[in-house]
């Protein structure tokens, strides 16, 4: 029986994955997030992010991170659940937790070939966009699914 947990990776470890996947030609897609309730609009998202590349590393903000980023409230599911819950999907590869506002010293330290972002975002404004271009990678942004979002499920659910 496979234990999802063992997707979820340190930084260090998620870098010697990463280099060894490159140098069998094995595509490494990159994305991060708060994930905090997993919807349908991050399964898509995620999933067509996978389908960029042989394998999907998913950074995921760490709880105080999802506090200063979303307000003291959030994350509503802690770290452990968050991770747990992503390394569940077949597509993820890997998941790794980090603490810092953004995942600009994970994208340097795991150098993927695809950096994968949702729409919502202009290239010029994803951390790590310039980094992954200059090292010969390639951006992607992800069309996302209309109406779907975690703040509008936390207001419903109020």
């Amino acid at each position: 029986m496979f234990d999802v947990a063992q997707k979820i990776i340190s930084a260090e470890q998620a870098a010697r994955w990463a280099a060894a996947w490159r140098l069998l030609s094995r595509p490494v897609v990159f994305t991060n997030g708060c994930f905090d309730l997993l919807h349908a609009g991050h399964v898509q998202y995620l999933q067509q992010a996978a389908n960029l590349g042989q394998y999907l590393i998913v950074g995921l903000n760490d709880d105080a991170s999802v506090q200063r980023l979303k307000g003291p409230k959030r994350p509503i599911n802690t770290l452990k659940d968050r991770a747990l819950v992503l390394a569940g999907l077949g597509f993820v590869a890997a998941v790794v937790p980090f603490g810092e506002d953004t995942p600009l010293s994970l994208i340097k330290l795991i150098r993927p070939d695809i950096l994968a972002k949702g729409a919502d975002y202009e290239i010029e404004n994803i951390v790590g966009a310039k980094e992954v271009m200059g090292w010969g990678g390639r951006v992607e942004r992800m069309p996302l699914l209309p109406g779907r979002s975690t703040t509008a499920l936390i207001e419903r659910l109020s």
